[in-house]
C-alpha cells in the first residue's frame, strides 16, 4: 500500500530535494533556485496587475468623460437635434442621448488666461452620458441653467486661473472666418458654478462646461449643435451600434458622421497592450534565469549521486525511471517556487492600494505624476488568466530545465560509477 501512494521515483526525488547536513551547498543552491522562481513569479504578477489596473482605470475615466458613440455631420453641425435624438433613442442598446456644442476658447481672469475646450450641454441629459457630474468637488453642476451664464471648470484650470466658485471669468473665442473678415472675437462673462476633478490632467486642466442654450447664444449658433453623444447598456457593442446607426440613418443623412469610443485614444490603448506584452516577456526572463540555475543545481546533484544511481541501476531500475527521479526533484523545486510566488504576488498586487500610499508617505514622494500619466494614483487589478499563464509558464520552464540533468543521470554507467567506490 505504501508503494502505491509513494512511488519510488517520487520518494527518492523528494528525499534528494530535502536538505542534508553534509550537503549544505547543494541545498543552498536548490533554495536559491526556488527563491529565484518565486521572486520572478511575484514580480511578474505584480507588474501585470498594475498594468491591468492602469488600463482599466484609464479606460473607465476616458469613457466617463466621453460617450460610447458620437453622432454629428461632416462640418460638425447638426440643425434639428431634437428629431435626431428621438431617432437615435429608438436603436437597441441606446440608453441616453445628449446634445453638445464643442468650441475652443480662452478663459481669462485678471492677468491669467488659459485655453480650454468649452462644452455646451444640457445638464439633465449630459449627466446620463458623462461621469463628470459625479466628480464635482465644489459647487453644483445643476446650477448650469439656461440664461444663467454660469460655467463649471476643472480643478487644475481653477488653480491656474486662481479662481473659486462664485468668481467670474471672461470667455474669449474667435468667430469663424475672423482672420478674413477682421470680426471681433466672442466676449462673454461667466460666473463659476462648480469645480470638478476627475484626476486626469488632460481634462482637469482644459475642460469647461456651460449650458447648451448659453453656448448657442454666445456663439450665435441659431439652434445648431456640434453633435450628439450616446450611452449604451453595453459599451462593447459601440462599434456594432455605430455601424447600425450609419447604415440606417446614413441613407437619408448624406453628411452623417459616426464615431465610437474604440477610436478614441486607440493608439494609447494599443500602446498599453504592447507594453504589457513586452513586460511579460522581459520579466519572464527572470523566471528563465532561475530555471537555468535549476539546471546547474540538478547537474551538481547528479554528479554527487552517481554512486546512488549506479546502485539503483544494478538493482534493476531502468534508465527511464532514473530520469524520472531527477525530473521529480526539479519539478518539486519549480512547483514550490511557483506556488510561493503566486501566493505572495497575488497578495502584494491585491494590497497595492494600501502599500503604495504607505511607501509614498515613508519616502515623501509620489510614484504617479498626473502631468505625465492620465491618472494620479497607482491601482492594481489581478487578472486570473494572467496568473494562470504565469504559473503555467513557470512550471513549464522548470520541467524543461530538468530534462538535461535527468537525461545525464539516466546515462550513468554502474561499472564506471562504482569503480572507485
Amino acid at each position: 500500500m505504501n508503494s502505491l501512494f509513494h512511488p519510488l521515483e517520487l520518494s527518492v526525488g523528494w528525499r534528494y530535494t530535502r536538505a542534508r547536513r553534509q550537503k549544505h551547498f547543494i541545498s543552498f543552491i536548490s533554495l536559491a533556485s526556488m527563491t529565484g522562481i518565486a521572486i520572478g513569479v511575484l514580480v511578474l504578477i505584480t507588474v501585470l496587475s498594475v498594468m491591468n489596473g492602469f488600463e482599466q482605470t484609464m479606460r473607465e475615466r476616458v469613457l466617463g468623460m466621453f460617450a460610447h458613440v458620437t453622432v454629428s455631420e461632416a462640418d460638425a453641425s447638426v440643425a434639428d437635434w431634437q428629431a435626431v435624438r428621438g431617432k437615435l433613442l429608438e436603436f437597441p442598446h441606446v440608453k441616453a442621448v445628449s446634445p453638445f456644442v464643442e468650441k475652443p476658447a480662452m478663459l481669462n481672469q485678471g492677468d491669467e488666461a488659459r485655453g480650454a475646450l468649452l462644452q455646451g450641454v444640457r445638464p439633465e441629459l449630459e449627466s446620463q452620458v458623462s461621469a463628470v457630474f459625479k466628480h464635482v468637488i465644489k459647487g453644483d453642476m445643476q446650477a448650469l441653467t439656461s440664461g444663467s451664464f454660469k460655467i463649471a471648470i476643472g480643478s487644475t484650470l481653477a488653480r491656474e486661473l486662481k479662481v473659486d466658485v462664485g468668481d467670474s471669468l471672461t470667455l474669449i473665442s474667435p468667430t469663424e472666418g475672423a482672420l478674413e473678415t477682421g470680426e471681433l472675437p466672442v466676449l462673454q462673462r461667466f460666473s463659476i458654478a462648480a469645480i470638478f476633478r476627475v484626476d486626469m490632467q488632460q481634462y482637469d486642466s482644459s475642460f469647461a462646461y456651460i449650458h447648451l442654450d448659453d453656448a448657442m447664444t454666445a456663439f450665435d449658433l441659431g439652434g445648431e449643435v456640434t453633435g450628439l453623444r450616446l450611452k449604451l447598456d453595453d459599451l462593447y457593442l459601440a462599434p456594432k451600434t455605430a455601424k447600425a446607426i450609419l447604415d440606417r440613418m446614413g441613407q437619408t443623412w448624406t453628411d452623417m458622421w459616426v464615431s465610437d469610443w474604440t477610436h478614441l485614444n486607440e493608439n494609447q490603448f494599443k500602446a498599453i497592450q504592447s507594453q504589457k506584452s513586452v513586460m511579460f516577456i522581459i520579466l519572464l526572463l527572470i523566471v528563465a534565469v532561475a530555471a537555468f540555475n535549476l539546471v546547474s543545481t540538478l547537474v551538481m546533484v547528479v554528479t554527487d549521486k552517481e554512486g546512488d544511481i549506479a546502485i539503483l541501476r544494478t538493482l534493476g531500475l531502468s534508465s527511464g525511471r532514473v530520469m524520472k527521479i531527477f525530473m521529480v526533484q526539479g519539478t518539486l523545486i519549480g512547483v514550490v517556487g511557483t506556488a510561493v510566488g503566486v501566493v505572495l504576488g497575488v497578495l502584494l498586487a491585491a494590497n497595492l492600494d494600501v502599500i503604495v500610499p504607505l511607501l509614498e508617505r515613508l519616502f515623501d514622494t509620489h510614484f504617479i505624476n498626473s502631468d505625465v500619466y492620465f491618472i494620479s494614483e497607482l491601482e492594481s487589478r489581478v487578472n486570473v488568466s494572467d496568473v494562470v499563464l504565469i504559473a503555467f509558464s513557470s512550471l513549464l520552464m522548470s520541467i524543461l530545465a530538468t530534462l538535461y540533468p535527468a537525461w545525464r543521470a539516466s546515462k550513468v554507467q554502474p561499472a564506471e560509477a562504482l569503480r572507485y567506490e
